[in-house]
This record gives C-alpha cells, structure tokens and sequence, in this order.
C-alpha cells in the first residue's frame, strides 16, 4: 500500500480539503483508498459525512494499540473509499505518546498490521502543527504532499516544513521525500497568487504540480454538507482541479497506474 501524508504545520491551507478530495478523486479513478484522519478536529471525518456519535474507534485507538486498521476502519458514502476517523480524545494523545515506547513510529507499526492487498493507497490528514502526530505520520509514509495557499506568509510556512523533513530524515525515516506540492486557493484575479506560484515553482520545479486548486466557492460550502467536493458539484471549478490532481498524482506513481 503506498502512503502518502498530507501535510502543512499552517492552517487554513487546503489541506484537508485536498486529502478529502484527492482521496474521492483517486477512488473515482479505480483506487482502493484509504483516508486516515490524524487531526483531533476530524475535519477530514466530518467532511466526508461522518457524525461524532458514530466514531466508535478512531485514530486514538489506533496509535494508542488498542484498536488495529481493520477494527478501526470504516465505509464513507464514497464507493471504494475507507476512512479511519478522528475524535477529539486525539488531543490528548500527543502527551500520552511520550511515555509510550516507539512513539514516533505507533502510526507506522498499526499500518504495517494492515491487511495486504485491500488499499492500494493511504492518505493520511494531518494537524496543522509540527508536532507528534505529524512526526507519526512523516515516519509511517515516505511520502509528502504539500498543499501550499498563494500567499507571502506561505512560502515561510513551507521552509519549516522542509527543515522538519530534513530532521525526520535524519533522525527516523531516511525514505522521506517530497512527492509533490500543490498549490491552492489560487485566485487569478490577485497577482499576488501569480508571484508565488513562480517563486514557490522557481525553487521547487518539477516538484510542484501543474495543477493549481483554485479559490471556489463549492470547495468551501461541501463540508458543511458532509460530501466531497466531487460528489457536491462534480462539474465545479474546485471539482474539475482535483481530478485532474488524481491524473498528475497517478502519473507519478508509475507502478500503479496500470491498476488504476
């Protein structure tokens, strides 16, 4: 199964939207998905039509060992796309896990349990914050995807996040790399958009997308419904975007994109 963690320690940067999205837009595409929601808000679980009340076992359960994958997972409205949920009782986890042996790798041994063959990818939402969780879920997937707003501040985000790739790196998963950034909450009208997508493409190259998410109004009214973007309006500028993200997203994963 590959991994791919999806995250900015910056908030409001698109990224759960990406995750809930990309996830649908993979799954529409053949994939067998499996979302893993590692933010105690559960926005990710919210947004795919998943009440509070119904979050029996949850990512907590998860990293603390006392629930596996297949008892935590469960069915989204979304043909193909499994989730496992978030509850805030995650908040909690961060100073629970110290004392825990192997702490930074507990997202890493539970998916390591899963059963072969079910997924052919995992996507993994992550906190806006550089904290346990997110090293939880840099050392379980050796792969990162980066959804970066066009803004200034943005770009001061994105070089924290490399400097902590390179610790983790060093210090706990020498595999991780940058599978991609994508940039979002483009807005054609400000130039300011523009002058980022250039610097943020100047520095970075090929490992940003050609596409580019665009600022939208149905991308930010579909959580509230509880359904992805895709299934909300399919035929939405937002909508359009993320398939073809799926597109450049399979591309790079050559090995699979037979199977999809």
């Amino acid at each position: 199964m590959i991994r791919i963690a999806v995250a900015n320690q910056k908030g409001g940067v698109g990224k759960t939207t990406t995750a809930i999205n990309l996830a649908t837009a993979l799954a529409a595409s053949g994939w067998k998905v499996l979302l893993i929601d590692l933010d105690p808000q559960g926005n990710a679980s919210t947004g795919l039509g998943v009440p509070s009340e119904a979050r029996k076992l949850s990512t907590y359960e998860l990293l603390t060992g006392d629930a596996t994958v297949e008892e935590s997972v469960m069915p989204t409205r979304v043909p193909r796309l499994d989730l496992i949920p978030a509850t805030v009782d995650l908040s909690g986890a961060e100073i629970e896990l110290v004392d825990i042996d192997r702490r930074t790798e507990r997202l890493d041994i539970a998916l390591a349990d899963a059963p072969q063959g079910r997924w052919d990818i995992c996507l993994i939402d992550c906190p806006p914050s550089l904290g346990l969780l997110t090293v939880n879920a840099l050392v379980a997937a050796p792969s990162l995807l980066v959804p970066l707003q066009c803004e200034f501040f943005a770009l001061e985000g994105l070089s924290q996040l490399l400097n902590t790739v390179e610790r983790v790196r060093a210090r706990f998963n020498p595999d991780i790399s940058i599978f991609g950034v994508v940039l979002t909450m483009y807005d054609r009208r400000n130039n300011l958009s523009g002058q980022v997508a250039d610097d943020v493409r100047a520095v970075l190259g090929k490992l940003v997308f050609d596409t580019v998410i665009p600022r939208n109004v149905r991308l930010s009214e579909a959580p509230s419904h509880g359904l992805p973007a895709l299934i909300y309006d399919m035929n939405c500028p937002g909508s359009e975007a993320y398939m073809a993200l799926a597109r450049e997203t399979i591309a790079r994963l050559p090995a699979k994109a037979e199977a999809a």
